[in-house]
């Protein structure tokens, strides 16, 4: 098993799913938190969208820091920031405008693990092993993910919100405790005597991106999945509750069910990665993802929703799996924190996208219209990539060759 084989990806897995754990629970508990302090649905809005939106817009900026200095002080770094503003947060509980800058500050560092983490891995283990490593990965970040609610919910009569906070804090803390165990992974810039300025490799990172066709096509093509297909979370609670005349339990079913495809999909591509093209893997979590949607548009039932739902996630997985190992293949190393944050950036901005434009054709229309335009124009972006990736590829491969 990889993990019981690389003891220092085994450090860095146990950190992330620890720490992600732990941002799920807090998430729970500023909700709350600010749900009963003001009574109003926009300021939870606001939490939501600073947590997840306004670091989106620093990737560029946050992806560079990853090539400039040693991952693993940068992600230290990072753990201790955010331990350290949410244990601000939990002994002050400021007003929500302070609030929302701790929290927007918090995303920040978050912003930039996140890429870091990534550009890791090859560092970690052989390059046979990368796709083992990601769905590994992916299974232990999601794993957390789905707990860190249940654990929110076990803990706050406890403890309560400030309690919460705490301990997701302490999640930090002790991220950063392991982490320390890994081995120095100094970034190719090191030694530089007179570096160039932060502004200026973040606009290298985005030159690199417009400038290679494979990895343009990429993230052009993950960006466009998103866009359509973002909006299910909110159009799958109309579905539930006006189309399919449920309860509040099936709308949990069906929330739940992406997140159980998503395990599944780790676990079996865990075992199953290396043998398969990382290509063809990418188009088919794009086409699943995209079908799974326009089909629960089609569902008479919420079992039938449910089931699409699940193998929808399955798709998440692939395409999540089979992105960050085609990029840490791609991308030369100086380079590859950048792409990685200039990805999840792009995600983020094409998640809220999603969430604005779906939310009116939600508006305007029906959860089972909504939910058939977003897979059907997922689909169509998913075979867009499908035409242009390979010629990418080969333009990727002919600028390597020696002239």
């Amino acid at each position: 098993m990889l993990l019981l084989r690389h003891r220092a990806f085994r450090s860095l897995w146990t950190a992330r799913a620890i720490s992600f754990a732990g941002d799920a629970l807090s998430l729970v508990a500023l909700m709350l938190h600010v749900a009963n302090t003001t009574g109003q649905a926009l300021a939870v809005s606001l939490l939501l969208l600073v947590g997840d939106f306004a670091p989106a817009l620093l990737s560029p900026l946050t992806g560079a820091i990853s090539d400039r200095f040693d991952l693993k002080r940068v992600m230290i770094t990072c753990e201790l920031i955010q331990g350290a503003l949410l244990v601000l947060i939990a002994l002050t509980m400021p007003p929500l405008p302070l609030l929302l800058a701790l929290v927007a500050a918090r995303a920040v560092a978050g912003q930039v693990f996140q890429p870091a983490s990534r550009a890791a891995v090859p560092a970690l283990v052989p390059s046979d092993d990368l796709e083992a490593a990601n769905s590994t990965l992916g299974f232990g970040t999601n794993g957390a993910e789905a707990l860190g609610p249940l654990i929110a919910a076990a803990l706050l009569p406890l403890v309560g919100i400030r309690g919460v906070l705490l301990v997701d804090a302490a999640s930090f803390f002790v991220s950063a405790v392991i982490l320390a165990t890994l081995p120095s992974l100094p970034s190719a810039s090191a030694g530089q005597e007179n570096p160039p300025s932060l502004l200026h490799d973040a606009k290298i990172g985005l030159g690199y991106i417009l400038s290679t066709p494979a990895v343009r096509v990429i993230a052009l093509g993950f960006f466009a999945v998103v866009a359509f297909n973002g909006v299910d979370d909110v159009a799958l609670v109309v579905l539930a509750k006006d189309t399919l005349r449920a309860g509040d339990s099936a709308v949990g079913l069906l929330l739940g069910a992406v997140g159980i495809g998503l395990l599944v999909g780790y676990v079996l591509l865990a075992h199953q990665g290396s043998r398969a093209s990382m290509v063809a893997l990418l188009l088919l979590g794009f086409a699943v993802s995209s079908v799974g949607n326009l089909f629960t548009g089609l569902a008479w039932a919420v079992s039938a929703a449910f089931a699409m739902q699940t193998v929808r996630g399955v798709g998440l997985a692939a395409m999540d799996v089979a992105t960050n190992t085609l990029l840490q293949r791609l991308v030369p190393p100086e380079l590859l924190g950048r792409v990685f944050g200039n990805l999840y950036g792009a995600i983020g901005v094409a998640a809220a996208l999603s969430y604005v434009g779906g939310g009116l054709l939600l508006d305007a229309t029906s959860a089972p219209v909504t939910l058939f335009i977003a897979g059907a124009g997922g689909t169509v972006a998913t075979l867009v990539t499908a035409f242009a990736l390979p010629a990418a590829l080969r333009k990727n491969t002919e600028a390597q060759r020696p002239s």
